[in-house]
């Protein structure tokens, strides 16, 4: 769309869009502004899996293990796929599950929301209601789940790059410039 056209009103989700990234990368933060500028709902995963185990995910990560954890992953987004179009923020570790990559692939528009090392330490340093980065050097951790996911993470939909520094609303409004320019994730504009 030029520059020198303004949209009166946000584009229609006709699927919903699926953020798929390493922790730290904005799905979250992003996710909602996304879903404001779209006037579409936003569901964060992770919290839709505590509610379902009425556990935190430290704690279903404790007491029944990843496997555990990912199996009733796949269940909640496969759910969340169905209904009304909305935004969904996946777990870090959703995308790499071939049968929820699956599910994301056939019902939604996934968009890879990718970072660099520097910026997911500086968003993710001292925090500890993430499992994985509690097992050792949180660069380290995050430096192998780069080099492990991001070959997969590739397989989404759209790419867009996630630089430190960035407002979450200029984040949301580059993701609807690549969703436009994919044309999978919004209703045809009536004239």
């Amino acid at each position: 769309m030029p520059e020198t056209m303004q949209r009166t009103a946000p584009p229609t989700l006709q699927r919903p869009v699926a953020l798929v990234g390493l922790m730290g990368c904005g799905k979250s933060s992003v996710g909602q502004r996304l879903a404001k500028a779209l006037s579409a709902s936003f569901v964060d995963a992770d919290d839709e899996i505590k509610a379902a185990a009425d556990l935190t995910i430290p704690e279903i990560f404790e007491s029944y293990g990843e496997a555990e954890f990912r199996a009733l992953e796949r269940r909640v987004i496969a759910r969340l796929m169905t209904g009304n179009p909305q935004v969904i923020a996946t777990g870090g570790g959703a995308f790499m599950d071939p049968s929820t990559r699956a599910v994301v692939s056939e019902a939604a528009v996934s968009v890879w929301l990718k970072a660099d090392l520097d910026v997911l330490v500086a968003r993710t340093s001292g925090r500890t209601h993430r499992p994985l980065l509690n097992k050792g050097n949180p660069r380290k951790v995050l430096a192998g789940l780069i080099d492990q996911r991001y070959p997969i993470y590739g397989l989404a939909d759209v790419t867009v790059e996630s630089v430190g520094g960035q407002s979450h609303e200029a984040m949301a409004a580059r993701i609807i410039r690549a969703l436009e320019e994919d044309g999978r994730a919004f209703a045809p504009e009536v004239a």
